[in-house]
């Protein structure tokens, strides 16, 4: 599903942080955030990996698994799942319409009025109620923005993880890195335990002192460390003991930390009396799949949600380990709330050419003004049209094409392949068009 009016009307309410709404609107609803024990992951990058792995494994061990991530790539449903696979369109209309028929009725008994609800607390919301109406055993929950008054931090969590803290809207969270991990942090709840991942000492320091305040044990560098094994299989060490050697089911180097913060919940859970066999976990780590991250769609084409600057580093050390193409090419889509600059620095000097596109967001950057705020950082910077145009031109005119920007951008191109918009293209055949002209 793509669109529903509900959720339309909703997102006119824009971003308003803050827990009363959705802890009263769920009160409402019966409480169904409280029906599973809870699994709640912050951070800047890694936490939709670290949810997957944690889910797939989960399931591997014989559990029914509720998991909700945001933003979705393609569908809407992608931000409710059970078992690793996002719920149908009927049953998330039906979820959608009954939670409006009882948002409408508490706004009346309540004399609220405008939009109530969020987009975002609206979704959370209706990602509560189907993990309490299909009876999940346990719910993997993806912090949206931050963490400490994120809608999902209405939560009572047996464990939280933390894989990794940057620079990222840091006009809502912070201007500096501890600033930003103590909005984080807020998901910490007392003598809960914590695990994070290779987080900068400007940052750790901030989750460890919100951890020893609240006694929360806290699994960390270097208790917690990945070995990279040279055929890409991984081993995991933590404090229970290693895991692999592992072939990750997600690309990239950096997949081996969110891994381990993955294993290192895992652990925690076993401790809590969570049956999950080393086959288990093995068979999770290998099977889990996240849409968009670093993900080759077809032959010559990577898509990848880098929409931060510690995203597109990430994305330019995948890049320096693969052979150079002659003619590898950038198509770039950013939303207007970031800043390109910073983001296309670290790429820019992997591509032999950048092309600016655009998706149908409503956030989503104008090419042209893109090209312009991006001149001079790459020689060879051009505006593109639509990505439905432009995915089709660059993938027959490069030997590699790389659509990053946004999860937006990435799932625009993912959407189109599936629909067979390169359909008889190749890498760098040229355009049937341009053939027939010579």
């Amino acid at each position: 599903m793509n669109h529903h009016p509900v959720l339309e009307a909703a997102a006119n309410a824009g971003v308003r942080l803050g827990l009363e709404r959705v802890r009263t609107f769920l009160g409402v609803l019966g409480e169904p955030q409280h029906a599973a024990p809870v699994v709640h992951v912050a951070g800047t990058n890694g936490k939709g990996s670290v949810c997957a792995y944690v889910t797939r494994i989960l399931v591997e061990a014989g559990y029914r698994v509720g998991m909700t991530l945001s933003p979705h790539v393609e569908q809407i449903n992608e931000r409710i799942q059970i078992d690793g696979e996002p719920i149908t369109d009927a049953d998330l209309s039906e979820l959608i319409e009954h939670i409006d028929r009882v948002r409408r009725q508490w706004a009346t008994d309540a004399g609220l009025t405008g939009d109530v609800l969020t987009y975002f607390e609206l979704m959370v919301s209706a990602a509560f109620l189907a993990f309490a109406r299909s009876s999940v055993d346990v719910a993997v929950v993806e912090v949206g923005l931050g963490g400490r008054l994120d809608a999902t931090n209405v939560v009572s969590p047996v464990a939280c993880a933390v894989p990794h803290i940057g620079l990222d809207h840091q006009a809502i969270l912070g201007e500096d890195l501890a600033t930003i991990a103590a909005e984080k942090a807020g998901i910490f709840k007392r003598g809960v335990p914590v695990c994070l991942g290779p987080i900068v000492p400007e940052a750790r320091v901030v989750l460890e002192a919100v951890a020893g305040r609240l006694g929360c044990p806290v699994w960390a560098p270097p208790a917690l460390r990945r070995e990279a094994h040279r055929d890409g299989r991984f081993t995991l060490h933590t404090p229970r003991g290693s895991v692999g050697p592992v072939r990750l089911g997600l690309s990239g180097v950096h997949q081996g930390a969110n891994a381990m913060v993955a294993v290192g919940v895992v652990h925690r859970l076993i401790e809590q009396g969570f049956h999950v066999p080393e086959a288990s976990i093995h068979r999770g780590l290998e099977r889990a799949f996240l849409p968009a991250r670093l993900e080759t769609l077809c032959e010559g084409l990577v898509i990848d949600g880098a929409h931060n600057p510690d995203g597109a580093r990430v994305l330019a050390q995948w890049l320096r380990q693969r052979p150079r193409p002659r003619g590898r090419v950038l198509l770039l889509g950013v939303g207007h709330d970031r800043s390109p600059v910073p983001l296309l620095r670290p790429l820019a000097p992997h591509f032999d050419e950048i092309v600016t596109t655009r998706c149908a967001h409503p956030k989503a950057w104008d090419p042209t003004e893109l090209a312009l705020a991006l001149a001079g950082l790459h020689p060879v910077i051009s505006a593109g049209g639509p990505v439905e145009e432009a995915l089709p031109e660059v993938y027959a005119e490069a030997d590699e094409t790389v659509v990053a920007g946004s999860l937006f951008i990435a799932g625009a191109a993912r959407s189109l392949v599936g629909a067979g918009a390169l359909a008889g293209l190749e890498p760098g055949q040229g355009l049937a068009t341009d053939l027939e002209e010579l």
